[in-house]
C-alpha cells in the first residue's frame, strides 16, 4: 500500500524537467513616421519608481545632433499618485507637432487586430494588458529600430494595482534586431 503512493512520487521527481521559455514574446510594429533619418546607435536600462518616475535621454542622429527625446513617464489612475504602467515616447526635436512617434498612427485607432501593435509603447503589467508585459516590442521608425523589453517590476502590495518598480531594457539600432526567421521575405 505504501509502495503504491510512493511510486508516483517517484515518477514525478525522476522526470526530466520541462524546457523553460528561453525567448520572450516578439511584437513588432511600425511607426507612421517613415523616413531616412539613421541615429548614433545605443541601449540603456531605466530603473523607474514612484521618486524616479520620469526618464529622459537624448539621441543623436548620425551626425551626431541630438535629434530626438525618448522618455518613460507614468501613468495612473487621474487625480492619484499611483503608477499602474509606463508608456514610453519618442519626440522629434526637429518636428515637435507629434509628441510620440512610437505610435503606428498619428491618429489612435478602434480596430482590433491592431489593438497591440497601437500600444507597444505602454509598458503594463498588468493581466489584460494587449501587449505581454515582458514581451519583446520592437517599432520601426524612419530607418532606425527601437527595442524596448521590461526585464522586472514589481507591486506593492503585491496583490494591487500599482507598481513600486519597474526596469526597462532600450536600444536604439539601425539594424533590424529581429531574429531572420520572424522577418517577412
Amino acid at each position: 500500500m505504501k509502495l503504491q503512493l510512493f511510486a508516483p512520487l517517484l515518477l514525478l521527481f525522476a522526470a526530466p524537467p520541462l524546457p523553460a521559455q528561453s525567448t520572450a514574446t516578439l511584437v513588432y510594429a511600425e511607426s507612421f513616421r517613415q523616413g531616412s533619418t539613421r541615429i548614433v546607435e545605443q541601449s540603456f536600462e531605466a530603473k523607474l519608481t514612484p521618486q524616479n518616475s520620469i526618464y529622459r535621454e537624448r539621441i543623436k542622429d548620425s551626425h551626431g545632433n541630438d535629434r530626438y527625446i525618448f522618455s518613460l513617464l507614468p501613468l495612473g489612475p487621474e487625480e492619484d499618485n499611483e503608477i499602474t504602467s509606463w508608456q514610453a515616447k519618442l519626440a522629434d526635436l526637429h518636428h515637435p507637432i507629434y509628441d510620440n512617434i512610437l505610435l503606428t498612427s498619428p491618429q489612435p485607432s478602434d480596430d482590433p487586430k491592431n489593438v497591440a501593435k497601437d500600444a507597444l509603447w505602454r509598458l503594463e503589467p498588468g493581466n489584460y494588458a494587449p501587449v505581454p508585459a515582458r514581451a519583446r516590442r520592437i517599432i520601426k521608425v524612419d530607418t532606425f529600430y527601437v527595442v524596448l523589453q521590461v526585464k522586472t517590476f514589481h507591486f506593492t502590495p503585491p496583490d494591487s494595482p500599482y507598481l513600486d518598480s519597474m526596469t526597462v531594457d532600450v536600444a536604439f539600432s539601425n539594424t533590424d534586431p529581429r531574429p531572420p526567421d520572424s522577418r517577412p521575405n
